[in-house]
């Protein structure tokens, strides 16, 4: 049970982007397409979920003193495969991604899974919570790049070649800009937000409250502090 609530908890309850808002950095840069979102989606689950793992296995050897050091260590590794993995087999994309795949390592997200779950969990526990996160992340990221895509090119490009052209003609360029990415965002968890207060009423529970995102809720540090 434990196992499928970590799965489940990381696509919806605790969704990166939708409910902790992490990661906004490559959200906002990349989502100006489908394909760029799914790339940087899938590239960093898989960096997810092979550090939880590592990082879990290794949880009772690492030395308390250093071990942010050390899943720093672990996170690097696994993101410089996948980007030397890009770089041979799809170049284009890697192009199109550039400096945000390497910024991997340094995404909150990653580190605060390994800090918050990983390092205090068994292995098939902890790589669950890597596929629920990775797979909330990705899904996240589509939803954002398809809404940007379509509003700011009139194309939705899923992958390579495969890609609907020509949807509508009165594009919003806007919605590509850095500045959409702030709009396409802010709108769909305001969106996102009065479905779920909805839903709590439609089964007779309270609207559900905003995350507590300030430093006295953070799980990074022992007991909150």
């Amino acid at each position: 049970m434990k196992t499928w609530l970590a799965f489940w908890y990381g696509i919806f309850k605790n969704n990166p982007i939708f409910r902790l808002v992490l990661g906004l950095c490559p959200t906002l840069a990349v989502t100006t397409s489908l394909e760029n979102a799914l790339g940087m989606g899938l590239a960093a689950s898989f960096v997810l979920i092979c550090s939880n793992g590592l990082v879990s296995a290794l949880r009772r050897v690492i030395p308390d003193a250093v071990h942010i050091p050390c899943y720093i260590v672990i996170i690097a590794t696994f993101v410089t495969t996948v980007n030397l993995l890009m770089q041979a087999f799809l170049p284009g994309l890697s192009e199109k991604l550039g400096i945000f795949i390497p910024l991997i390592v340094v995404n909150c997200i990653i580190l605060g899974r390994a800090e918050a779950f990983a390092c205090k969990n068994g292995v098939v526990d902890s790589l669950a919570d890597g596929l629920g996160t990775g797979i909330g992340f990705t899904l996240a990221l589509s939803l954002i790049g398809a809404v940007r895509e379509i509003i700011g090119a009139g194309t939705l490009t899923v992958w390579g070649s495969i890609a609907l052209t020509d949807i509508h003609s009165n594009s919003i360029v806007l919605a590509i800009l850095p500045a959409g990415g702030f709009i396409t965002v802010g709108l769909l968890l305001a969106l996102i937000n009065h479905l779920g207060a909805v839903n709590a009423r439609r089964h007779g529970e309270p609207a559900p409250l905003p995350v507590n995102l300030d430093c006295r809720h953070c799980t990074m540090c022992p007991n909150g502090k």
